[in-house]
């Protein structure tokens, strides 16, 4: 067995944690009696088998008391639908929780400036829901994407979404990329070499509903079966249905995670809080004021099930809606560099503790 001490696996350039899939622990290594070089192939090795397996790994962001992390989950692009939604060739990453309130306080904090701009009744709301676990809420389109392009910034990425005029001040304005700038060509609204990014209908979809095989109708993992919970024994969704009422009483988004996990590892993509998508609801009319949300909420009364999708205007901002966070897969060679990062933060411990 390979071990590297007990110091976790960092990535210090997306500021990460490497977590197996199989398990939420931290991953260690040691190596006794390995040289150098050997350690750094084991540990570049492991971090390809971990994404490659579809292991999890936490990005960190901001800085001193504002510090926090965002856990991803990898999603192949080996197999897909042949029609409809959830198409997509490449792997990606998901955000496995929600974006919390704690999370959004401290990117506010951080940022430095007012998170507003055109139109300004985008900007004017406050979560109704305030624990800083719950999914941040009342909160429109427009301000989910300075978060995400604040993610790219912060850490060295293009930034996402198009903004013109001062960031701050009230025209700060969405705008779109050209053609030569936008993602594939086609998606005027991310930027070809953004990270960060909010996921598309075609994303989301996949990473909630794609078994490999096929769409299923609920995110529920191979033996489970769509149920509500209670927001405490870690089972179930929250969501509202005619006749069976609530999940919770009373009635309200519950603390990410904190019902059962789904199909590709997430959370209450079904359920707790409606969710952002970044394609438009016409998904070729960029132009419009319309962007697509998915998932249902702890106060709707309907369907969970994937072929679900609504629009909503881009500045609404609701109490029943926040979103998640998807981005790119690293590359092989960051992923090295990082292993690298990790090794020499186990090789200076090793002198300074005198081994």
């Amino acid at each position: 067995m390979i071990r590297v001490g007990k110091v976790p696996l960092y990535v210090p350039a997306f500021g990460g944690v490497f977590r197996s899939s199989r398990s939420p622990w931290k991953v260690y290594m040691r190596g006794e009696g390995m040289n150098m070089n050997a350690r750094m192939m084991a540990v570049a090795g492991l971090a390809a088998i971990l994404l490659g397996a579809g292991g999890a790994m936490a990005d960190r962001f901001g800085t001193d008391g504002n510090q926090f992390t965002i856990d991803f989950v990898t999603i192949s692009g080996g197999t897909n639908p042949t029609s409809g939604y959830g198409i997509v060739a490449n792997d990606y990453r998901m955000g496995i929780y929600e974006i919390t309130n704690g999370q959004w306080d401290k990117f506010k904090a951080e940022l430095g400036v007012p998170v507003t701009g055109v139109p300004w009744d985008a900007y004017d709301q406050n979560p109704h829901w305030t624990g800083t676990s719950v999914p941040t809420n009342d909160v429109s389109w427009y301000e989910a994407a300075q978060f995400v392009n604040w993610l790219n910034i912060s850490t060295g990425h293009h930034a996402a979404y198009k903004f013109t005029g001062t960031q701050g001040t009230g025209d700060y304005a969405l705008a779109l990329w050209s053609a030569a700038e936008a993602d594939n060509g086609t998606n005027l609204y991310r930027h070809k070499d953004a990270f960060y990014h909010l996921p598309t209908d075609h994303e989301w979809v996949k990473a909630a509903y794609w078994n490999g095989t096929a769409l299923q109708a609920y995110a529920t993992k191979a033996g489970d079966s769509l149920h509500k919970g209670d927001g405490v024994s870690g089972t179930g969704w929250n969501y509202y249905y005619y006749e069976e009422g609530h999940a919770t009483a009373p009635y309200g988004p519950w603390d990410v995670g904190s019902g059962s996990e789904e199909l590709n590892g997430t959370f209450d993509m079904m359920g707790n809080v409606w969710e952002w998508m970044e394609s438009p609801t016409s998904e070729t009319n960029y132009a419009g004021p319309l962007r697509a949300c998915r998932g249902w909420s702890y106060a709707n009364g309907g369907d969970l099930a994937s072929s679900y999708r609504v629009g909503s205007s881009a500045y609404y901002q609701l109490s029943r809606t926040g979103f998640r966070v998807a981005s790119e897969v690293p590359e092989p060679c960051s992923l090295a560099l990082l292993s690298l990062g990790g090794l020499a933060l186990v090789k200076r411990r090793r002198r300074e503790a005198g081994q």
